[in-house]
């Protein structure tokens, strides 16, 4: 009796193990791979909504060509001006459109071929129209990164392909691409999934398959795996995903924005024209707010926020008669001037 009970325990214990572990497979089959590096951040607030080894330094490949559109924007203000294509330019190794020497384009279109096709000859002749050689523009690239605030970030070239000292984090990136978004002129293009005058599709698959999708960048490269940088916007609220070395890069992009507008809110804490109380002694009065903030927010952290108004008298400037600062568990987020009504 006793070794049948045994034999019954025993039974009774492979199968419990045998339904946890067929269990733990489904979960493994229906998992999406993370990337190597993973970011995911509020494009206004610049706040990180989730991050993996978001630090590391990484290739990211034709992700690269998010900074070149970036600092071309920032040198050249009329994008009608017309590049004559030259041989520096042409048989670019990788993607690319197929610049032939002598052909005309104009920096607008060069922009589009840049960032809907991956022209890898597009990014060259868009360098050297900007500076007198790739090793310069590079060297305003990494002028650009520094402006968006990545500084564990190195351009190297403006395509992206394999090269020393070309390096960022998924963290740098998506710093990049905040500051490159903020441009409309970018935004539109990397939002563009067809440019009708030269008959080029995206190649970035988000904009179709994601609800709300507004770019920007694909890439690949042996070295750096697949890579995409992601920006979707619903509501208020624009996010920027950012997957290196992810080779399921658009399922895991889409599940990466997906958790991220459903743990968000985004919270609107002060508007142009709002009027705060300001007390002065036994004196109230009411300043006047000339700016707007709003800033993304999780279930429950709406209790950690602090709203502290104070009186403030510049010297320089009789107008300005108080301070609004907003503080999100002791940690100051947002600080501006209230103005005489």
């Amino acid at each position: 009796m006793k070794k049948r009970l045994c034999l019954i325990c025993i039974c009774l214990i492979f199968a419990i193990l045998s339904c946890f572990s067929f269990q733990k497979t489904l979960q493994a089959e229906g998992a999406v791979t993370e990337g190597k590096a993973e970011c995911v951040m509020e494009l206004h607030t610049r706040r990180i909504l989730y991050e993996s080894r978001g630090d590391i330094r990484l290739p990211m490949a034709s992700t690269t060509k998010i900074a070149t559109a970036a600092t071309v924007l920032d040198l050249c203000k009329n994008l009608q001006e017309k590049v004559t294509i030259t041989s520096e330019s042409v048989g670019i190794e990788g993607s690319s459109v197929y610049l032939k020497v002598g052909e005309i384009y104009t920096v607008e279109e060069l922009l589009y071929g840049l960032m809907l096709r991956s022209g890898n000859d597009c990014a060259t002749a868009l360098a050297l129209h900007c500076c007198d050689s790739v090793q310069a523009f590079s060297s305003k690239m990494n002028e650009t990164a520094q402006r968006a605030g990545a500084f564990n970030t190195r351009f190297s070239n403006p395509h992206g392909l394999p090269c020393e000292n070309h390096y960022t984090t998924a963290r740098d990136l998506s710093y990049i691409t905040c500051y490159a978004m903020e441009n409309p002129i970018f935004e539109k293009i990397v939002s563009t999934q067809y440019y009708e005058p030269r008959n080029w599709k995206n190649k970035n698959k988000m904009l179709s398959n994601f609800e709300g999708a507004i770019g920007v960048k694909t890439g690949y490269t042996k070295e750096a795996g697949r890579c995409l940088v992601s920006a979707a916007k619903r509501g208020n609220m624009t996010l920027v995903s950012t997957v290196l070395n992810c080779q399921p890069m658009y399922e895991r992009s889409s599940n990466l924005l997906e958790d991220a507008f459903s743990t968000y809110y985004y919270e609107p804490f002060v508007r142009k024209g709002d009027q705060f109380l300001i007390k002065h002694g036994k004196e109230d009065f009411f300043g006047v707010s000339r700016t707007e903030y709003s800033y993304p927010l999780s279930e429950g952290e709406e209790s950690q926020i602090e709203i502290v108004v104070f009186p403030f008298f510049a010297k320089e400037d009789k107008e300005i008669i108080g301070q609004i600062q907003i503080y999100l568990s002791k940690r100051l987020l947002f600080s501006a001037n209230l103005y005489k009504l």
